[in-house]
């Protein structure tokens, strides 16, 4: 009889990696914590490096791959989970902008008033120099992956689901696993400089707003396809909560398809869109990820004093719901795919990078809670449309 082996989440390692972090700040010397800031200043130059083929191997193929197929229902399907995730960065933004000053204000001050690039320094650096930009990158994927759509040969098709494969492996293989090690040298670094006091405080404060935010963002998504599908929302919602709560244990939408999918059925949608819906959903519907990401960014962002004015978080979130659809089905998967982009656009360093992960993961659960629950309210709305369009179709025969 083979034992079964034990293994630890990416958050239970994250928030391991958090207190081991802090209580070894206590007694470590400073030499043994720049060993630490070293391997973090390697890893950090790793992730410049791999982020632009990160992006070209993701996009490309997401964009080829939702080309070919299922037709006008993947197109309507895609369009609507799109426009939903935009929805949620916006909301994201603008519930940020007016509930932080009043509920955040003096961690807010405090977090603003520590220098985070200055302190302790790596023994060495070593330099990797990115091929191209992360908007190069962008430019180059959408190339690629909507030239792809109408080329009928296969060879550069089976290509890029090969680099998509490698990209995936690194993901997987190198980058999911270091990321724990990675933040235990951050907090690491900031509790041997004094700095993780404030950090937490605005940590605990900020994950309270976010879960409010998700509950009502469910709330809103569910009265649109409850008018939509003239269903009560709240009961469809509440017919939800077994995929909402499988999705807390497991952190990842796939993993929930099979439950998301019976509980979706259960609420009168047809069998046969179901199970169109929810597992196309599972991979480009990330609501409850892309307003965590925009909500962490746009804190950490108030609190050092640098934009976050409309006018760059607009594009910010358009540019944001495309690396949700291509974000790899893997916990901590979305912030990967998105550090790029917030590194780029919002002007990230390497410590604020690390404190946008560190934030994120802690509530990954919730964000893959809430993006598995949507995709019940889209099924909903897809559902209606199918059923008009077939009872148009049968009286015009």
């Amino acid at each position: 009889m083979s034992k079964k082996s034990f293994k630890i989440g990416l958050l239970p390692k994250v928030l391991i990696a958090i207190a081991l972090g802090i209580l070894f700040s206590l007694f470590l010397p400073e030499w043994a914590v720049r060993i630490f800031i070293t391997i973090n200043s390697i890893f950090s130059n790793f992730l410049g490096l791999i982020i632009p083929l990160l992006i070209i191997g993701l996009i490309a193929p997401g964009i080829f791959e939702l080309g070919k197929g299922a037709g006008k229902l993947l197109l309507i399907t895609a369009a609507i989970a799109y426009f939903s995730t935009i929805f949620s960065g916006f909301f994201s933004y603008f519930t940020a902008k007016w509930s932080y000053p009043r509920f955040l204000g003096d961690s807010l001050t405090s977090l603003g008033n520590i220098d985070m690039s200055g302190g302790l320094q790596p023994y060495f650096t070593i330099e990797m120099h990115p091929l191209m930009s992360v908007t190069t990158a962008l430019v180059i994927a959408f190339v690629i992956g909507l030239g792809l759509t109408s080329v009928k040969g296969e060879t550069m098709r089976n290509f890029m689901l090969d680099f998509k494969e490698i990209i995936y492996i690194v993901i997987r293989g190198v980058i999911i696993p270091i990321l724990p090690l990675f933040i235990f040298g951050i907090f690491l670094q900031m509790g041997a400089e004094g700095k993780v006091s404030a950090i937490m405080g605005m940590f605990l404060k900020i994950i309270v707003i976010i879960f409010i935010m998700h509950v009502v963002l469910l709330v809103m998504q569910f009265v649109v396809a409850g008018a939509i599908a003239r269903k009560n929302p709240f009961k469809a919602l509440v017919t939800m909560l077994p995929a909402y709560m499988t999705a807390l244990g497991t952190q990842s939408s796939a993993a929930t398809i099979p439950v998301t999918l019976a509980q979706t059925i259960k609420n009168g949608v047809r069998e046969e869109v179901a199970g169109f819906v929810i597992p196309l959903c599972a991979t480009i519907h990330l609501a409850g990820s892309i307003l965590k990401i925009v909500a962490c960014a746009y804190a950490i962002s108030l609190s050092m004093g640098m934009n976050v004015g409309l006018d760059l978080y607009a594009g910010f979130i358009l540019m944001l719901g495309v690396m949700m659809v291509a974000a790899p089905g893997v916990p901590g998967g979305a912030i990967m795919a998105a550090i790029g982009l917030i590194a780029s656009m919002l002007g990230f360093d390497p410590s604020m990078q690390g404190l946008m992960i560190a934030l994120y993961i802690a509530m990954d659960s919730f964000g893959t809670a809430a993006n598995v629950t949507g995709d019940g309210a889209i099924a909903l709305i897809i559902n209606t449309m199918r059923t008009k369009s077939s009872t148009k179709t049968a009286v015009a025969q």
